[in-house]
């Protein structure tokens, strides 16, 4: 290719890249495939290597790279990053806007609400609409450059643009600081719940300690002096102010601008009352553990500029803003006392036993210390003050221990030589962190592997719980998975907990099951190191149970996110010859494992995306039902979308629906669908 040609090769790939990088970040629309996307970056990298004179840096090329640092360079902000006063009432909002109404004089005040995302505060320096400096919030008046980091998140601009639908006057002064002129952004550099699981299950094959949270991962990977740890880290970032002034006269038009400027933001919402603005964070609340990030409250901003600048600064932090913090999902309380169990694969994880503590709503009595070595790491001893953290469905866990508080009473705990449940010997392989009970006949095992079998993701079957499969085992009427399904109303009705009803329903839920997809009958075997992601991946490759017992090494390790480990596990657990015949039983009971399809079914070839909360149950078991159907569950409409169900609180997903045409359907019309 000829140098001239090249050069506008590399032009138009650039505009093309960063056209759908705005669509998917901002507009949360995906025309393209992920794969065709890397496809046209790939393309760029070979262009721009073999011709290097065209390189700029705000390429898409220049996200990931650049030397490690010795050290950040110290950063002066032009404009103080401050931080929020917190409200943890009603009360103190209704103060709050009782004194905020006296100094500014307004008889009525309008309110901007948007989510508190739990990140790392971040600003973003641009000239010539050119991104050239990143730097953290530091002591507010002085930071550390960490551009080359930033550089490696997708969500943020490289290079603004201006994409229309802003008023003139406000668009010409834009384009000229676009132009000539320098732009200031502040924002938050967040991981989504998804990712942060995703880090920690790799860690956790691989033995590390896991990290005890999003927000410290998204900062630690930010103070990375190595741009390439922060780039393996798939960070996001959300914009929520805009420092330079255009003659915007709103927050919430800043908001506007900051969207049409290229970055992803939460549109927030106006209230025209300190009541309304209650309301609003009572929804947000209500479904925050639904939300694909952590978010520990609502920032409440006065939305008129001009009368947010007139109440000004009181102390660091502005009179006319305020984050309405949430439940807590961490708490202080005393260890008790430390205890181990045993998990369905043997595995022996030690348990803090603590002084009850009232978390996020939830009263926490227990919560996980992982293993042996993050107690010693922590330094915890039973009679311990110690921080406890909860997020959503995470167990529990002891994230730090408040040494300065100790008596001098306090105990050191020693891993126990035997199972606590059948008295083996506990063994710990090499390169492993946690110790192990090899007997595979333990009760304690195998009662934990029986409440995995009937799990939400393995067979479900409703209304055997732990509790009622411990009564069973007790009884002597369960020793294993096949004796689930051999199970008599006659054999139940006069035990405890049970009633003619109760045992009708059991019955009745336990034949339901029999009928299970390939996907949750691979979860429900507990294969070591096979959760749902990787039992979903070999549905997808081998189709039947009995291709992937018939699998080899090299099939295996093929499917992405497949290792050695994993392959070596799964390979052990079919060569076992008790499991394959558990397999055989199953089926000869009437266990019906459907083959897996991505392709068939009712809604084969429908695309539906799903928005809002539904009332019936949650946004990822309704997209399980239309996936069990045959259909397809997209992020983003397009003009490929089928579908868009709508539940109630539904963001800009409607409105995109109702512009390209795509059938809306209500919660009801959805039910009668996959009825």
């Amino acid at each position: 290719m000829e140098k001239k040609e090249a050069g506008q090769r590399i032009s138009k790939l650039r505009e093309l890249i960063n056209y759908h990088r705005y669509n998917y970040h901002v507009l949360d629309k995906e025309e393209i495939s992920s794969a065709a996307l890397d496809s046209l970056k790939h393309e760029l990298f070979l262009l721009e290597k073999e011709f290097p004179e065209f390189i700029t840096p705000d390429s898409p090329t220049q996200r990931v790279g650049g030397q490690p640092l010795k050290e950040f360079k110290k950063v002066s902000h032009k404009v103080a990053m401050i931080s929020l006063e917190d409200a943890f009432s009603q009360e103190e909002l209704l103060d709050w806007e009782k004194y905020i109404s006296k100094l500014s004089g307004a008889k009525v005040l309008q309110y901007f609400c948007e989510l508190k995302i739990d990140g790392f505060a971040i600003s973003l320096i641009y000239q010539n609409g050119i991104f050239v400096n990143g730097s953290t919030r530091g002591n507010g008046l002085v930071g550390e450059d960490v551009t080359q980091n930033l550089k490696t998140i997708e969500s943020l601009p490289l290079k603004l643009e201006l994409h229309k639908g802003l008023p003139k006057d406000l668009e010409q002064n834009i384009q000229e600081a676009l132009d000539d002129g320098q732009i200031e952004i502040r924002g938050e550099v967040y991981m989504t719940k998804k990712e942060f699981a995703r880090v920690n299950e790799e860690r956790g094959l691989q033995g590390l300690e896991l990290y005890a949270n999003p927000r410290n991962l998204a900062a630690g990977s930010i103070r990375q002096l190595d741009p390439k740890i922060a780039a393996s880290r798939k960070l996001s970032f959300l914009a929520y102010d805009l420092i330079t002034d255009f003659g915007q006269t709103t927050h919430s038009q800043d908001h506007q601008i900051l969207k049409a400027l290229g970055f992803k933001t939460d549109s927030g919402q106006i209230c025209d009352s300190i009541q309304e603005t209650l309301d609003y964070c009572k929804r947000i609340e209500d479904k925050r553990e639904k939300l694909p990030h952590l978010i520990d409250g609502i920032v409440i901003n006065i939305n008129d500029n001009d009368t947010f600048t007139q109440l000004g600064v009181a102390g660091k932090a502005p009179r006319g803003a305020r984050a309405f913090k949430f439940s807590a999902q961490e708490g202080t309380t005393i260890i008790q006392d430390i205890k181990v169990q045993v998990g369905r694969t043997g595995t022996i994880t030690p348990v803090a036993y603590l002084k009850p503590v009232e978390i996020g709503g939830t009263t926490v009595t227990r919560a996980t210390l992982h293993n042996i070595d993050q107690i010693q790491r922590l330094g915890a001893k039973i009679g311990d003050t110690v921080i406890v953290q909860r997020a959503g469905d995470v167990i529990p866990a002891v994230t730090k221990v408040f040494t300065e508080l100790r008596t001098g009473k306090e105990k050191e705990f020693k891993m126990p030589k035997a199972c606590p449940v059948c008295n083996t010997e506990l063994i710990r392989p090499a390169g492993e962190v946690a110790y192990r009970c090899p007997n595979k006949e333990c009760f304690g095992r195998k009662k934990e592997f029986l409440y995995h079998f009937v799990s939400k993701k393995g067979f479900d079957i409703d209304g055997l719980g732990p509790e009622i499969i411990d009564q069973l085992m007790e009884a002597g009427l369960i020793h294993n998975p096949q004796d689930i399904f051999k199970i008599k109303k006659s054999n139940i009705i006069d035990l405890e907990r049970f009633a003619e009803k109760s045992a009708t329903n059991l019955i009745e839920a336990i034949s339901k099951s029999k009928k299970i997809s390939f996907n949750n009958f691979i979860f429900s075997l507990g294969i070591r190191h096979v959760g749902e992601n990787t039992a979903d991946d070999l549905g997808q490759v081998f189709g039947s149970i009995q291709n992937l017992m018939q699998a080899s090494e090299e099939q295996l390790k093929r499917i992405p996110d497949i290792g050695p480990k994993v392959a070596q596990s799964i390979l052990e657990w079919f060569s076992d010859k008790n499991n394959i015949k558990m397999i055989q039983s199953l089926q000869e009971l009437g266990i019906e494992i459907a083959k897996y399809q991505k392709h068939g079914g009712k809604l084969s070839g429908k695309t539906f995306v799903i928005t809002g909360t539904l009332d019936s149950f949650s946004r990822e078991i309704a997209g399980e039902k239309i996936i069990n159907l045959g259909g397809h569950v997209g992020n983003t409409v397009s003009k490929a979308t089928d579908y868009l169900v709508v539940g109630a609180d539904p963001g800009s997903k409607l409105k995109k629906a109702q512009e390209l045409g795509v059938k809306v359907l209500n919660e009801e019309e959805f039910l009668e669908i996959i009825k």
